[in-house]
């Protein structure tokens, strides 16, 4: 199985066993990883699940959707590498990928 590393808001580092399709949204919150709120359950309706990738995934997560995008916009802390968690579906290509979690808005 592949895995991907998550840094929480007070810099601790946990690896991540990933399932193929399951949202990284989903696998933080499976690994009890309490700060991401994800109040939306996933739907792309809030910003509570906001994390930085790491730049080594350029070109290989899915496009931002124009509700994404929006989303994101409405966070005081959006940056370059900022996603929403609930829309990156996990692949095995994803091996050795980092997220850290945002600040909460």
């Amino acid at each position: 199985m592949s895995t991907f590393t998550v840094i929480t808001r007070a810099g601790q580092v946990v690896p991540v066993e990933g399932r193929n399709g399951v949202s990284v949204m989903e696998h933080i919150r499976d690994a009890g990883l309490d700060e991401l709120l994800a109040l939306c359950g996933g739907c792309c309706s809030c910003a509570t699940c906001h994390v930085y990738v790491d730049d080594g995934m350029n070109g290989r997560l899915p496009a931002l959707s124009i509700d994404e995008d929006e989303l994101l916009d409405s966070s005081d802390h959006r940056r370059e590498q900022s996603r929403l968690s609930c829309q990156i579906p996990f692949k095995p290509e994803f091996e050795g990928m980092i997220v850290t979690l945002a600040p909460e808005d």
